[in-house]
């Protein structure tokens, strides 16, 4: 049974490392877009709309990348393919 809680204990540290990882990236990688973004509005006001907009869809392009990190945890943890394969040479 110990091969059993070893699975067991990697999936939920690696969930718990991939969400830890994948989200600072895309927090510091937000920040950093709204930052130059304000930045343009500051310089050219007139295209404050364009910005805007071309900010949103580059937000939930980086978004994404944490999503991914998000789905990835929830298959480590409810649908991992190691723990079957773990449960059937247990026996």
């Amino acid at each position: 049974m110990a091969g059993i809680d070893n699975v067991a204990l990697a999936s939920i540290v690696m969930a718990g490392l991939t969400m830890a990882i994948g989200s600072i990236g895309p927090a510091i990688g937000e920040a950093w877009a709204i930052s130059k973004a304000l930045n343009a509005i500051a310089q050219q006001p007139d295209e404050a709309g364009t910005i805007t907009r071309t900010l949103f869809v580059g937000l939930a392009m980086i978004e994404s990348v944490a999503i991914y990190c998000f789905v990835i945890s929830i298959i480590l943890i409810f649908a991992n393919p190691f723990w079957n394969y773990m449960v059937l040479k247990a026996g």
